[in-house]
């Protein structure tokens, strides 16, 4: 793994300056449409929470390895990437998962790479979620408090 990566996904670090982190949750979403079939039972649907760093500058979202094997998902491909520090790896991508902060809910692949779960730009356009920086939170679009808008322009 990408060392910069690591150092700011790593467990064993102290939180950085004006780091934000949201708690979220991660539903499998090939169990959930079992269960639409009536295939699965809902209590089978497997669910991981956590609290994860948001990164506004990162696009996609991405887990570790221990989450996708605890969410029972599968690789479907991989996508490359570009670090901070200008490096580029190609990262393993999972099949959907449902993300969901504070009763917005989205679904989409995420990437595997780091120790920790981090939100990307995708799920916060997705939920209508903006960084509000002072206070170190994520928060629904004040134009939108009740329920996501999505733009189709």
């Amino acid at each position: 793994m990408n060392a910069v990566l690591s150092e700011l996904l790593g467990t064993n670090r102290k939180p950085l300056m004006g780091e934000v982190r949201v708690r979220v949750k991660l539903i499998n979403a090939g169990d959930e449409t079992l269960v639409r079939r009536g295939v699965l039972s809902p209590d089978h649907v497997r669910i991981y929470e956590t609290e994860a760093v948001v990164d506004t500058g990162a696009v996609r979202s991405a887990i570790p390895v221990h989450v996708m094997k605890e969410l029972g998902l599968e690789l479907v491909g991989k996508r490359r990437t570009r670090f901070a520090n200008d490096s580029v790896e190609d990262l393993d991508v999972t099949e959907a998962v449902g993300i969901e902060i504070d009763g917005r809910r989205t679904t989409e692949d995420t990437l595997v790479v780091g120790s920790e779960v981090l939100i990307g730009q995708t799920v916060l356009e997705s939920l209508d979620l903006v960084v509000d920086c002072i206070p170190q939170r994520v928060i629904p679009n004040p134009a939108h408090p009740d329920q996501p808008i999505i733009n189709m322009r």
